[in-house]
């Protein structure tokens, strides 16, 4: 398989499954949006995690292919983040906002970094 359809399988993979979560957190009606932070967490683990496993040498490229840059790139998304994070500023909800920058930094920070101490 080509390192394009693979990218493009893992992107698709990762993308019904980041609807999954916020089709599953949706019933809870919430102002912040908890299911964009949920999948850019976990795919910042999960990101974190292959690349420690990279680093020693336990990855191929298919599976680099497949689930770091599809994968990953379909389950978590900045420009939805953007577009949540303008849409709680611009309803005038200043602290959710600012929740969700500083929170999604910092946890996805240090979620990569969790994901390669455990994949070395």
């Amino acid at each position: 398989m080509t390192a394009y359809a693979l990218v493009f399988l893992g992107g698709g993979l990762g993308s019904v499954c980041r609807y999954g979560i916020a089709h599953l957190l949706a019933q809870y009606h919430l102002t912040f949006p908890l299911a964009t932070f949920v999948a850019n967490a976990l795919s910042c683990i999960l990101l974190g995690l292959l690349a420690g496993l990279s680093l020693r040498g336990q990855v191929s490229d298919t599976y680099k292919f497949m689930l770091m840059t599809g994968f990953c790139g379909g389950f978590s998304t900045f420009s939805t983040f953007t577009n949540e994070t303008l849409s709680l500023l611009q309803a005038g909800h200043l602290g959710l906002g600012l929740l969700n920058i500083g929170g999604s930094l910092l946890l996805c920070l240090g979620c990569i970094y969790i994901g390669i101490r455990v994949g070395m």
